[in-house]
């Protein structure tokens, strides 16, 4: 049974989140001349559901070529990458913060998809899981949008929002899984995290 992950990601949010599960984890960053976004580019005409996962496969292949570069002692190696879409357009993260205004005032007001996908590599046992949330944002007025990005919150967020920043304030309603929309959902993490062979209580 191994004693902790890898995790490799930069999202703080994943690194709280796997803390709330109480996992031990190291994490596993991308070295500097890595581009780590050319990883996040989106092939035309793509589905969402299929980008998400393509993206997280990418992303673990990445991150086992970096633990075996290392030469680290093996474990289990943990992925996640949030999209965020409405119809067949797929959100990513805000170039600026204009783009960032864009996205929220396309989602202003409508419902849209918050998928996430989950992939662990444990030896030769690749695993993997996808999330699939709902958001209704409430009309958001254009004042509100300039206050919110002028916050920087939107800035490396799929969508241009945080569910648990201040956008909170404008989400009506939410279905799925709340730490699915964060970055990483703990349901389909701890059943990934137990069929790898860590100990999740």
């Amino acid at each position: 049974m191994s004693e902790f992950v890898y995790l490799a990601s930069q999202s703080p949010r994943r690194r709280q989140l796997l803390e709330q599960l109480g996992v031990r984890y190291e994490l596993l960053l991308a070295d500097g001349d890595e581009d780590s976004e050319a990883l996040e580019a989106v092939q035309p005409g793509e589905a969402p559901a299929r980008y998400v996962r393509r993206v997280t496969a990418l992303k673990l292949d990445a991150a086992l070529a970096r633990l075996r570069r290392r030469a680290l002692p093996p474990a289990p190696v943990l992925c996640s990458d949030t999209t965020v879409s409405m119809g067949r357009t797929i959100y990513g993260k805000p170039q600026d913060a204009a783009d960032a205004a864009r996205m929220l005032r396309e989602l202003s007001g409508h419902t849209h998809r918050v998928l996430t996908a989950v992939a662990v590599q444990a030896g030769r046992k690749r695993l993997e899981a996808l999330s699939d949330s709902r958001v209704t944002f409430d009309a958001i007025t254009p004042a509100q949008v300039r206050a919110y990005v002028a916050s920087g919150e939107p800035m490396g967020k799929a969508g241009a929002y945080a569910v648990q920043g201040r956008a909170a304030a404008h989400i009506a309603r939410i279905s799925g899984s709340y730490t699915g929309i964060m970055g990483l959902p703990l349901h389909e993490a701890a059943r990934l995290l137990r069929q790898a062979g860590l100990r999740v209580d």
